[in-house]
């Protein structure tokens, strides 16, 4: 059982908004456990970043070719610089397809 100081409601921003990132990309099924291990490195840089305040890039539990994405940063300026252009060419070779969507979110 989770106690309340397990369970963390909320979270501190910087600003007035939050930016969330969710959705799904779709890969090669007998590629996806490369595509999630170089992703690796982008989750570490993120999670090191103070401005991120969660980064997911996982296996979904039912489809085989899909990988669940879901960020959530302190604002739209601190997500833009992060992600730059992109994924590289290593990584983007390996996407089939995406639906990932942002929303701000007022605090």
């Amino acid at each position: 059982m989770l106690t309340d100081d397990a369970l963390r409601i909320g979270f501190e921003t910087k600003g007035n908004n939050v930016i969330i990132v969710a959705g799904h990309l779709v890969v090669d099924k007998d590629r996806r456990d490369e595509f999630l291990e170089k992703s690796k490195d982008a989750v570490v840089a993120a999670r090191e970043n103070s401005d991120c305040f969660d980064f997911n890039v996982t296996a979904d539990l039912v489809t085989q070719d899909r990988v669940c994405i879901y960020e959530r940063w302190n604002d739209q300026d601190s997500l833009n610089s992060f992600r730059g252009n992109g994924p590289g060419e290593d990584l983007s070779s390996l996407i089939l397809s995406a639906e990932i969507n942002e929303f701000e979110v007022k605090n």
